[in-house]
C-alpha cells in the first residue's frame, strides 16, 4: 500500500495507514521466510521474483481484516494470506505470458517469462499454486495451532475461487471475449468470476479463521463480492486514466486487445459512478454485519475504489 493510506481515518481512533502497515511487515516476513530460494534449476529465483517486492498485497489485507473481525485465529489468518498471494501471483505469471496477455512490464519490472523464459515462467506459476496449498497444511510443528477442520475449510474457498468456478473460468471467457461485445450481465459475470471471486474468497477465507453467525457470514460474503467487482471495474478506469509509471503494468492495453471493459460498456463518467455505488453496498454489508469493529474492512474498501494504481 501507499503514502496515500497515510492519514485515512475511516473511524474515531482507527488509522489505515498504520493498521496496513503492521500487518504487510508480517506478510513481507512471511513470504520472504516460506517461499523457497533453493528450488532446482532456478525456479526458485523465479518464484521468488513474481511475488516478492511488489504488489499491492490487498488479499492478504482483506483475510487479516476479515479475521480480526471474526476474532480468528491469527496463525491461521497469516497463512491464509499468504497462500491467496501466491494464486493471486501465479495468475499474472500466466495472464502475462505470450499466449495470453502479452504482457512484457509487471509491478514495475519484466514480467517472469521477460526475465526468466516462458518455460521456467510457466513453471514457476505451476510451482506458486501448489505452494499456495502448502501454506494452509503446514506440518503439525509448523502449523501454530492451525486446526486441521480450519486448514480443510481453508483449502476448499481457496481452490474453487482458482478454479473453474472462479479465476480461471473468468480467464477462459475474458479470452473467448475479444472483439465480442458483452452485454452488462456478460461483463459482470466475467469479472466476478475472473477478479472477484479470489478477492471474495480472501474475505471469506479471514472468516473461516474465526467464528462468524450465518447472517455475519452472509453479509462478509456480500461485501466481499461488492469490493471484488469494485476492484475491476477501477482497474479498467485506472487502464485508460493512468500511465504506466503509476500503474506498474502496461496501460491501454484492454483497448489495444479489443476486450470488453466497463469503459467500452459504459463509458468513463459512468464506470467511475458504478464503481461508487458498489462502495455504497461494501459499507453496507458491513453494517449489516452486525460485527463490532468491522474499520479496517470499511478502510479497505475505500481504498480499492480511491486507489491511483
Amino acid at each position: 500500500m501507499d503514502a496515500r493510506v497515510k492519514g485515512a481515518e475511516v473511524a474515531a481512533g482507527f488509522e489505515l495507514g498504520a493498521w496496513c502497515a503492521e500487518r504487510l511487515a508480517r506478510v513481507e516476513r512471511a513470504l520472504d521466510q516460506w517461499l523457497p530460494a533453493d528450488a532446482p534449476a532456478g525456479l526458485g529465483e523465479a518464484m521468488r521474483y513474481a511475488v516478492l517486492d511488489g504488489g499491492k498485497r490487498l488479499r492478504p489485507l482483506l483475510v487479516m481484516a476479515a479475521s480480526e473481525a471474526v476474532r480468528g485465529h491469527e496463525e491461521a489468518a497469516l497463512r491464509a494470506g499468504c497462500a491467496v498471494e501466491l494464486i493471486h501471483a501465479y495468475s499474472l505469471v500466466h495472464d502475462d505470458m505470450p499466449c495470453m496477455d502479452n504482457d512484457v512490464l509487471r509491478r514495475g519490472k519484466p514480467t517472469v517469462h521477460v526475465r526468466f523464459g516462458q518455460a521456467t515462467a510457466l513453471l514457476a506459476g505451476d510451482a506458486l499454486q501448489a505452494l499456495a496449498f502448502e501454506f494452509l497444511t503446514p506440518e503439525p510443528d509448523d502449523a501454530g495451532g492451525v486446526p486441521q477442520a480450519a486448514q480443510a475449510r481453508l483449502c476448499a474457498l481457496l481452490a474453487r475461487a482458482a478454479g473453474h468456478a472462479g479465476m480461471a473460468g473468468g480467464q477462459a471467457i475474458d479470452l473467448a471475449a475479444v472483439g465480442r461485445t458483452l452485454t452488462e450481465d456478460e461483463l459482470r459475470r466475467m469479472h466476478r468470476l475472473k477478479t472477484g471471486a479470489l478477492l471474495q474468497a480472501s474475505v471469506m477465507m479471514g472468516v473461516a479463521c474465526g467464528n462468524a453467525t450465518p447472517d455475519a457470514a452472509a453479509a462478509l460474503a456480500d461485501y466481499g463480492r461488492a469490493v471484488g467487482l469494485a476492484f475491476q471495474v477501477v482497474d479498467d478506469i485506472l487502464d485508460v486514466t493512468a500511465d504506466s509509471a503509476t500503474l506498474g503494468k502496461t496501460p491501454g492495453k484492454d483497448a489495444a486487445q479489443d476486450k470488453p471493459t466497463y469503459i467500452s460498456l459504459l463509458g468513463l463518467e459512468r464506470a467511475r459512478g458504478y464503481a461508487r455505488e458498489l462502495l455504497e453496498q461494501a459499507r453496507g454489508a458491513l453494517v449489516a454485519s452486525g460485527l463490532e469493529d468491522t474499520r479496517a474492512l470499511r478502510g479497505l474498501a475505500e481504498l480499492v475504489v480511491d486507489r491511483e494504481h
